[in-house]
């Protein structure tokens, strides 16, 4: 296999919900409740991964529109190459918090966070040759590195590929919302399954779930799991641990 292993891993309520209400992202929303086994943190622990894959969601509400960039300052040809400077490269001692942004959404407060947990681990941004180039120019001039990868959006199948030949990476944990993961999933590229159910239920019809992906037609088979482990966390959560199989039709 010529991409890294992808494990998806949300915190979710127990009918799925990844956040309480539309369009408001769980880092935005107090009312979320707070991991009980320090988040990611956990995730670093159990499965030491060079990447982690974040959706774009997680860092602009829904309907968000970003301020204006100005106009591109470098040609065509040089912004849609890819830009990982030598020297944050060499910073990047932990890995990549990895974020495919093809529509230029998020604009960076931060390309490394100053917090210690965080030490080593820099911003890498995922786009595609219909990104504008405003927002390529963008990156470049805020030391924010980003890959090329795919036409009219992000190739998720070429992203891996790519940050497993540049970067080495072995494993890649996607803590992104319902549409990274529905789209890793339809497109073939989860390996394990991992959801924290959380002891609340949220109901409603537009709220973000998992795996959120074009319906199956009546032909499509779901795609089969076969459990891992199940682990009783403090607060009433538990963790869920699948391997992912052959469809089971």
């Amino acid at each position: 296999m010529d991409r890294p292993r992808v494990i998806t891993h949300n915190s979710a309520a127990v009918d799925g919900r990844l956040a309480l209400s539309p369009g408001t992202p769980i880092m935005f929303d107090e009312r979320w409740p707070s991991s009980g086994q320090d988040g990611y943190a956990d995730i670093m622990r159990r499965h030491r991964p060079r990447i982690l894959l974040e959706g774009s969601g997680s860092f602009v509400a829904g309907g968000h529109e970003p301020p204006p960039l100005p106009p591109a300052d470098r040609p065509a040809a040089t912004l849609l190459g890819d830009f990982v400077p030598d020297e944050i490269a060499a910073r990047a001692t932990k890995g990549w918090l990895t974020v495919p942004d093809s529509g230029g959404r998020v604009r960076w407060t931060y390309k490394e966070y100053p917090d210690e947990a965080w030490a080593g681990w820099h911003v890498l941004v995922l786009a595609a040759a219909r990104t504008p180039l405003d927002y390529l120019a963008y990156l470049r001039r805020e030391g924010v590195s980003y890959l090329v990868v795919g036409e009219e959006r992000v190739d998720l199948g070429a992203a891996l590929a790519a940050l497993r030949a540049r970067f080495g990476a072995e494993t890649v944990v996607a803590t992104g919302g319902g549409r990274l993961g529905g789209a890793l999933l339809r497109a073939g590229l989860v390996d394990e399954v991992e959801v924290e159910v959380l002891p609340m239920a949220v109901g409603g019809t537009t709220t973000a779930a998992l795996f959120t992906a074009p319906d199956l037609d009546r032909e499509a088979a779901p795609t089969g799991l076969r459990l891992l482990g199940v682990e009783e966390r403090p607060g009433g959560r538990v963790l869920l641990r699948y391997a992912v199989e052959e469809s089971t039709l």
